[in-house]
């Protein structure tokens, strides 16, 4: 007799799942065909389904054919060890558990049998106290295997349902920026060609029309160059580089102060270590926080004399970089909603934006593994900080 199956008995449960439904699957490999059935009905007295052979061929032909928690193999067979039939079944089915039978004098061979994938080994003769345990714990290794695989399918279909989302959605902004471009270009055009031809000849008031009219066709356009900022921010591969933050952050004032054609602030830069980052996002970054800084440090009381700190610090061992405005502040019960896109809160109405430099800013900072977080209080001016990993030291 070469299998056995006995019938499970009714209502017995899994020692190691009491509230499983369904009983955990053991494949018994033993020739001591006697041996094997007296194994397999002890076995399956205890709430287990067992599917025995005594030749391995045999039982890598049911594994094949069925799905099984644990293979419980005898290390010394005719012509082989276990560890042949163990590896093989490993090859068809990886998430099984196995454990091996040995005597007292081949424990160097149940060593080898694990560093081959079993996961524990029991000693013959066999004891019912010393048994019941390991298969308990294989069969628990072996459900939890087959679950973290689950989840791990499960997360690769979710990531690419994301990441053909992402390319829809990168595709409906492209699609939306051109759409919209077309009669904002012709609003620009036409109303810079009214302006020159009949300017002269509007009234005070309709020359303010005009005057606004033009305007918002600006921020129409800077509100599309942020929109197709924030989608290429989310979708651009990043390229980590040792920056040198301290220089990047004088490069980006310079560029401030060389297109203002208003007061400024004055901006104090603290040293700052390198970050392992990518250096246009990172400038793009820096970009955003200084330049808000700036607009609200400016909106005191005439005589204040505005200033933007930038400097770094230590928390818990990560860098993190900062920008600091002397500026009118807000409820820090609203920090949170800073970085949605398109939220202004009050403080913000009087200052030009569009509402998505912030969420650009956490976009980066979030795709380098860091976060960001604002600090503020109505009156007290605010700070923005960012963590970022810092590049090795030299």
């Amino acid at each position: 007799m070469n299998a056995h199956r006995p019938t499970e008995p009714a209502g017995s449960l899994l020692p190691s799942d009491p509230s499983s439904a369904e009983p955990a699957r053991l494949l018994i490999v033993d020739d001591e065909t006697r041996h094997m059935q007296a194994l397999c009905d002890t076995l399956a007295g205890h709430g287990y389904e067992v599917v025995g052979h005594a030749d391995a061929e045999a039982a890598l032909i049911a594994l094949t054919r069925g799905t099984f928690d644990v293979l419980l193999t005898d290390l010394v067979m005719p012509g082989k060890t276990g560890i042949e039939p163990l590896r093989a079944a490993l090859e068809i089915d990886s998430q099984l558990v196995g454990v091996v039978m040995t005597g007292e004098g081949s424990i160097a061979t149940a060593v080898e049998a694990m560093r081959s994938g079993a996961t524990d080994y029991v000693l013959k003769p066999f004891r019912l106290a010393a048994i019941l345990p390991v298969l308990a714990r294989a069969v628990e290794i072996g459900r939890l295997r087959r679950e973290n695989t689950r989840l791990h399918l499960s997360l690769e279909r979710r990531a690419d349902e994301l990441e053909a989302t992402n390319r829809e959605l990168d595709a409906f902004a492209r699609s939306v920026s051109h759409d919209l471009r077309t009669p904002l270009n012709a609003l620009v055009g036409f109303s810079t060609l009214l302006d020159a031809q009949a300017g002269p000849a509007l009234s005070p008031r309709h020359r303010g029309w005009l005057a606004d009219m033009q305007l918002a066709a600006q921020r129409m356009t800077d509100l599309i160059d942020a929109l197709m900022r924030l989608s290429h921010m989310g979708r651009r591969t990043l390229e980590l580089t040792h920056v040198d933050v301290e220089s990047l952050v004088h490069s980006v004032i310079a560029e401030l102060l060389a297109s203002s054609t208003g007061p400024v602030p004055h901006f104090t830069v603290g040293p700052m270590p390198r970050a392992l980052a990518d250096a246009p996002m990172l400038r793009q970054v820096f970009a955003n926080l200084i330049s808000n800084a700036a607009k609200f440090s400016l909106q005191q009381e005439p005589g204040h004399h505005a200033t933007v700190l930038i400097g770094s610090e230590r928390d818990d061992g990560a860098v993190v970089y900062f920008v600091s405005d002397d500026g009118p502040g807000f409820d820090s019960a609203e920090a949170g909603r800073l970085f949605e896109p398109f939220v202004r809160l009050k403080r913000t109405e009087k200052v030009e934006g569009h509402g998505l430099g912030l969420s650009i800013v956490q976009r980066v900072v979030q795709r380098h593994g860091g976060r960001v977080w604002a600090v503020s209080a109505p009156g007290q001016g605010a700070t923005f900080r960012f963590s970022l990993s810092e590049a090795e030291r030299r």
